[in-house]
């Protein structure tokens, strides 16, 4: 074990931060999914609704560092057009 205060210190903010970010990854995950099984049987409100809580989730996520901009952009921007084509469909 460490001696050193700051080493503890350090060590416990670590644990801290990385049950944060695995927390907030699973939020995003979670939401990612709930998009694409609304998409399925063709509910566009729905799945609309779901897109903006996503892209508010991911964009506090990539704000606090979880998630690198361009892997939220990648995502949200897949999403996006699966939720645009509903629209156009019908």
């Amino acid at each position: 074990m460490a001696k050193h205060l700051s080493v503890i210190k350090r060590h416990h903010q670590s644990l801290v931060r990385r049950e944060r970010n695995q927390q907030i990854k699973s939020r995003v995950k979670t939401l990612i999914k709930k998009v694409r099984s609304a998409v399925e049987p063709k509910d566009r409100d729905n799945a609309s609704a779901q897109l903006r809580e996503v892209n508010r989730i991911m964009d506090k996520a990539v704000s606090r560092g979880v998630l690198k901009h361009k892997t939220a952009s990648r995502k949200l921007s897949r999403l996006a057009r699966r939720v645009h084509l509903l629209k156009v469909e019908s």
